[in-house]
């Protein structure tokens, strides 16, 4: 039932409708802001906590109108919202929880058919996420008596970044249908990035507390900014000169924070450099018999001089390495749960000592935790993905779909590389944890753009024209 309002002053005359949807809307609104301003005089965490509740509900109507915002949302609170909550829990994984129910709804609710798009890399994801599911059921199992178990909440934080993770693929593949979209999202990034990597070349100390440290510590970001970057500026044909030297000199820039102020970090530099090489090679790819020798000696070079400089970092890693994977004998295939290993390891003693620890290693996590099942699984989704990058490389029109198929082929390369740095790309809860999710989110969400690509291609390929986007 719709409201009528008429308004009726000497010669003026007029009436207003305000529609059903409208007045429950505005009736929602007035209650909160009231209670607000009830709570403005009482606790300050339910005014806190109104403010935030309020701001949800403008984001859900933003989202319902246009749901891809969420993916710039998702950005923007990785990188700038403060606020945390249970074990980290941020404004980055809270977006992706609301994407999901929201996508999840619409397909029971509103089409009232679940359905996933027609994908072969559809398969190595949902197993992924299937034995995952398995490992988190198994790791209720007291696996050493002598020992405690990872409470249930931090247990379901671990199994939340895998869903979490699993889930910004499924969103950016099902949700993401036009090109245009797909290029807001990722020249979005970009530019914010860009705005971080500026700043600290120019040594604003203010941009520092700008941008969260769980973002910018994170070796996704810089991984995954170098590749898209990278990408566009060896394939996209389409760039402007301007728009090109402007990118030439953000890549500078990347290498000079990453490698001059931040030598000591390697997990900064040395997998962006990683990307750069793979799209050098696969633009250069005839002359790689030639370039195989260098490439091997630089790689040696940089790996020994790596070790060299941290020589004791090294040792207690292979340490924890050799540990955490006798420990995993106990349930080699599904593993022993999330974030139970922490809790066994003082039954192990490293170097003498009976004390917590962790692997600062990707795959060592996914074998204590999700079994070698979930390991070559994790590797499964990452070779088909970047098996349909490189598919769709050779059939999307030059400029930006082809340049961006290079990207994520690269990302998908130096991404291994930093996993076996440390645990980036499904951070470990007692680790880098969700606050590190800020940024682990970044491949998950441009690798499903890959599908979303593939999508366009199959139903309707002049939309991939640039011209016509």
């Amino acid at each position: 039932m719709d409201l009528e309002i008429k308004f009726k002053l000497f010669s003026f005359n007029r009436t207003i409708s305000i529609t059903r949807q409208w007045l429950q809307f505005g009736i929602a609104t007035a209650v909160i802001l009231l209670s607000t301003a009830i709570a403005f005089w009482g606790s300050s965490k339910i005014f806190i906590l109104l403010l935030v509740l309020l701001a949800g509900v403008g984001v859900i109507l933003a989202l319902l109108r246009q749901i891809n915002l969420g993916f710039i949302l998702i950005f923007l609170g990785g990188m700038f919202v403060p606020f945390y909550g249970p074990g980290g829990l941020n404004a980055a994984a809270a977006m992706v929880a609301l994407m999901l129910g929201l996508w999840i709804m619409e397909m029971f609710v509103v089409q009232r058919n679940f359905q996933f798009v027609r994908s072969h890399t559809m398969l190595p994801i949902l197993i992924f996420l299937v034995v995952c599911t398995l490992a988190f059921f198994i790791g209720q199992i007291p696996w050493f008596v002598f020992a405690r178990q990872a409470p249930l909440t931090a247990q379901l934080g671990g199994y939340a970044i895998i869903v979490f993770s699993v889930g910004g693929t499924l969103l950016a593949a099902h949700l993401i249908k036009t090109i245009k979209w797909l290029k807001t999202i990722v020249w979005t990034f970009i530019g914010l990035s860009s705005i971080y990597i500026i700043g600290r070349a120019m040594g604003l100390s203010f941009i520092e507390h700008i941008f969260r440290f769980g973002f910018t510590a994170q070796s996704m970001f810089w991984t995954w900014l170098m590749a898209l970057v990278f990408g566009q500026v060896m394939y996209n044909t389409e760039l402007t000169r301007r728009m090109r030297g402007l990118l030439i000199a953000l890549v500078l820039l990347i290498l000079y924070v990453g490698i001059i102020q931040g030598y000591e970090w390697k997990s900064g530099w040395f997998p962006p450099l990683i990307a750069m090489a793979a799209l050098i090679m696969i633009r250069y790819r005839k002359l790689i018999v030639f370039g195989i020798p260098f490439v091997v000696a630089g790689a040696l070079f940089f790996i020994i001089r790596l070790i060299g400089t941290d020589a004791y970092s090294w040792g207690t890693r292979l340490d924890a390495w050799r540990i955490v994977l006798e420990i995993s004998r106990i349930s080699p295939f599904l593993g022993m749960g999330f974030g139970n290993y922490y809790w066994y390891t003082p039954l192990f003693p490293i170097r003498g000592y009976h004390v917590v620890f962790n692997s600062h290693s990707q795959f060592v996590d996914l074998i204590a935790q999700t079994g070698y099942l979930g390991l070559l699984t994790f590797f499964w989704v990452f070779f088909d993905l970047g098996r349909l990058s490189w598919k769709l490389s050779k059939q999307l029109p030059d400029g930006f779909p082809r340049a961006y198929a290079y990207g994520i082929l690269a990302g998908i390369i130096a991404t291994p590389v930093a996993a076996f740095l440390g645990d980036w790309v499904l951070p470990f809860v007692y680790n880098i944890g969700l606050n590190g999710f800020r940024a682990s989110i970044l491949p998950w969400i441009f690798m499903g753009g890959v599908i979303s690509i593939e999508q366009m291609l199959l139903q309707a390929p002049k939309s991939l024209d640039n011209k016509s986007s």
